[in-house]
């Protein structure tokens, strides 16, 4: 079966570069995804991360799905412990009112940051032990129940934005499979337990009115490039810049130049953080295109989502066209 292609946009801000440059760029990204044949574009929610842009995915897709016209647009993931399902509910009944069948709504229980960050969020970490329940709730929200309380969600109830569970853990295997939804595991930065959670997932999975068969989708990194040595350089570039974030915190830290960050990874503790982007696939289109291919039949996946980790912007939107050309082809 041909490879259901999707791409997930990290908005990451370039070094030396502006919130402003990034979003930017996400709408290019998004429209060379559309104008290639991609399924659907997400954004992540992430707090206290000054790389990264899309703290608000809600704003984010309402912004991307006005400079687009087909392309599916949604999260992955809202980070639910952060937000009441009602609030939830709203935003996105609001984006599918607003653009009718192009919506979706992918929900992790992950912190998106730190103690600090739940902090100033004011909410609590045991909110995440609620994750469950405030699934269930958020799912009869969109589907036009009453709360016990009367509450309805306006926009929200009768929408039916699709709902997806995101995870890195057999937790969210068990939590998709047994409420018949679809599962999307984040194995473009954790990939340790992906044919384990897939199976279990697939194994455990109860049909429902939305899905009578199980669906995974599997993250994977992507750096595709007209030539070999050129695609391998961007993606060394991508490595040491998320490596030297990792590692280099605090306005006084150590600026780490390229030479110690390679030292680094060769060390074993560095060694475990390359191991966060082991799923990636590198190369010219056709290098790409065999990457991925032997990737979804090995993670059992019905849909990948790739994320360009080139650090230039330009190189980004590059890639997602040479990928999806690759398998047009």
């Amino acid at each position: 079966m041909p490879v259901t292609l999707s791409v997930l946009d990290l908005a990451a801000i370039a070094p030396g570069g502006s919130a402003a440059d990034s979003l930017a760029h996400s709408v290019e990204l998004a429209r060379a995804a559309e104008e290639s044949g991609f399924t659907r574009v997400w954004y992540a929610e992430h707090h206290g991360m000054s790389s990264i842009a899309s703290s608000a995915p809600a704003v984010l897709i309402a912004h991307v799905a006005a400079h687009t016209s087909t392309i599916r647009l949604g999260a992955g993931g809202v980070m639910l412990p952060h937000h009441s399902p009602l609030v939830v509910a709203e935003q996105f009944g609001t984006l599918a009112e607003l653009h009718p069948g192009r919506i979706d709504l992918g929900l992790g229980r992950a912190p998106g940051g730190d103690r600090a960050v739940y902090a100033a969020l004011r909410r609590d970490p045991s909110a995440s032990d609620r994750f469950p329940d405030d699934v269930v709730e958020l799912r009869s929200l969109l589907a036009g129940e009453t709360r016990s309380d009367g509450v309805r969600a306006t926009p929200g109830a009768g929408t039916h934005v699709p709902l997806y569970i995101l995870g890195s853990s057999l937790f969210g295997a068990q939590l998709a499979a047994a409420l018949g939804l679809p599962y999307a595991f984040a194995s473009h930065f954790a990939p340790q337990a992906l044919h384990e959670a897939v199976a279990l997932y697939r194994d455990r999975f109860q049909p429902s009115p939305e899905l009578p068969e199980p669906y995974v989708i599997a993250g994977v990194n992507v750096v595709a490039a007209p030539d070999t040595a050129l695609a391998h350089e961007r993606f060394e570039s991508a490595r040491r810049e998320r490596v030297r974030r990792m590692i280099q915190r605090g306005p006084t830290a150590h600026e780490y130049s390229d030479a110690e960050i390679d030292a680094f990874l060769a060390s074993a503790q560095g060694q475990q953080i390359a191991a966060m982007m082991s799923r990636t696939a590198v190369g010219t289109p056709d290098d790409v295109r065999g990457s991925l291919e032997a990737f979804a039949e090995e993670a059992h996946a019905d849909e990948l989502i790739t994320v360009h980790a080139a650090l230039d912007a330009d190189a980004r939107v590059e890639s997602v066209r040479l990928t999806r050309a690759a398998f047009a082809s």
